[in-house]
């Protein structure tokens, strides 16, 4: 007699539960749109904020004006981590949910405070906005498409939500142009807000699938390895080779990010560009970094994971040169940069998350994406602290400078770091 046949699993609803992309299309699809939900509000800030903090509340200090992207960092990275340790006792679609509330007062706040503190205070929320709702977009569709087809996975998470950073910074660039720095540029991420919280309540959530892939896993897990948040960061941050090459890599990629935040358009407005130009700069990179990434995903799945890290560090390198090499011409110098760096951080991002999840096992996978993305996420902090303590000492080419010495030699560092040997 034939052994019965093993029933499928299933989801909480009964319906059953299988791993890949073609596979979970339409929850896939969903959480894409979530994401540029996501995108869409922090790309209120790109092309504006650091405008209103010298022009509407009159800052002197570049330190003072770029206080807002280190609120912003630090908080994105610290919910980053706590996001990890949370999905062991929440379900992700309920801390989706509790991202996008938490959200809510954002462009209120940004498009009426009365003074800078409220602008700072926005941005605190605005980080756990963004802490826990891309976190768990990220995690839930690795969790949908599995092992085989992460890079592509993360690539067209990655691609909805930076490109929709880049088009809101450019269209709150024209906004201003013809409204004025306030309120009409912000008042578009209410519409954001009200989308991303109506899909995170329609989207389904995933433990079935994670419970499915730990299943099927061919490595398990090993006896005694800890899978608490504790030993994952120190595993994540330093222990293991691979993992400290991609969390050294990401946080320096999002320190270039945090330093042009609040750089270039101080640094294009001074030689004589206006806020349209100054948007489609601040636009421009966000868009080729977002969608670029998914070709970048793709590739990543099939010729690996370091290449595409070392290459895009270095031409992020690059993009930086080109800015001030070029800066008596500043519409082209901006243009090429923002080239250059959309193109390199396209190569970068949907890899390193690839390849931190090709080294977690599933068991702690959610915690060493929390870790890397703590430390990614610290880079805005560390990116506006560096460029304000730079500007307001030797001035706003000087951080220029220094981004550009900083990301070629974390290009290094990743190339003798990293290998694309999974080890889960």
């Amino acid at each position: 007699m034939n052994p019965a046949p093993t029933a499928a699993p299933t989801d909480a609803s009964g319906r059953p539960v299988r791993l890949g992309l073609r596979e979970n299309r339409l929850q896939f699809t969903l959480l894409v749109v979530v994401n540029v939900c996501v995108g869409g509000l922090v790309g209120l800030e790109r092309t504006t904020v650091p405008l209103i903090g010298t022009e509407t509340f009159g800052l002197t200090s570049d330190l003072a004006v770029f206080s807002f992207i280190i609120a912003f960092g630090l908080t994105k990275a610290l919910t980053n981590l706590a996001a990890g340790a949370l999905t062991a006792r929440f379900r992700r679609k309920q801390l989706l949910v509790a991202g996008w509330l938490i959200g809510i007062p954002v462009p209120f706040a940004l498009a009426w405070a009365p003074s800078w503190g409220w602008i700072v205070a926005a941005n605190v929320l605005l980080g756990l906005n963004q802490g826990l709702t891309w976190s768990m977009t990220v995690n839930m569709k690795i969790d949908l498409v599995g092992p085989s087809r992460r890079g592509l996975a993360t690539g067209l998470n990655e691609a909805a939500g930076y490109t929709a950073v880049g088009a809101t910074a450019l269209l709150t660039g024209y906004l201003a142009t013809a409204y004025g720095l306030r309120p009409v540029p912000e008042l578009i991420g209410v519409v954001f807000v009200a989308a991303g919280l109506a899909l995170a309540l329609v989207v389904r959530d995933t433990a079935a699938h994670v419970a499915l892939e730990l299943a099927q896993h061919p490595g398990p897990l090993p006896a005694g390895e800890r899978t608490d948040l504790a030993a994952t960061f120190a595993r994540t941050s330093w222990r293991d080779r691979s993992l400290r090459g991609a969390s050294q890599a990401g946080l320096v990629n999002n320190l270039n990010d945090g330093l042009t935040w609040g750089v270039f358009p101080l640094l294009f407005t001074d030689h004589g560009l206006g806020l349209a130009a100054v948007g489609l700069i601040k636009g421009l990179y966000p868009i080729l970094w977002g969608v670029g990434q998914i070709p970048t995903g793709h590739l990543a799945d099939r010729i690996g994971r370091k290449p595409l890290i070392v290459t895009g560090m270095l031409v992020q390198a690059a993009g930086f040169v080109l800015a001030l090499a070029l800066l008596d011409t500043p519409l082209l110098a901006g243009v090429l940069s923002a080239v250059a760096l959309g193109i390199g951080t396209a190569m970068v991002y949907p890899a390193l998350i690839a390849s931190v999840s090709d080294h977690a096992h599933p068991a702690w996978r959610a915690n060493a994406l929390g870790t890397y993305r703590f430390w990614r996420d610290i880079g805005y902090a560390a990116g506006a602290l560096v460029a304000g303590l730079l500007a307001d000492a030797f001035g706003l080419d000087a951080t220029v400078i220094a981004a550009a010495a900083l990301t070629a030699a974390s290009g290094l560092l990743a190339a003798h770091w990293i290998t694309d040997r999974a080890k889960a």
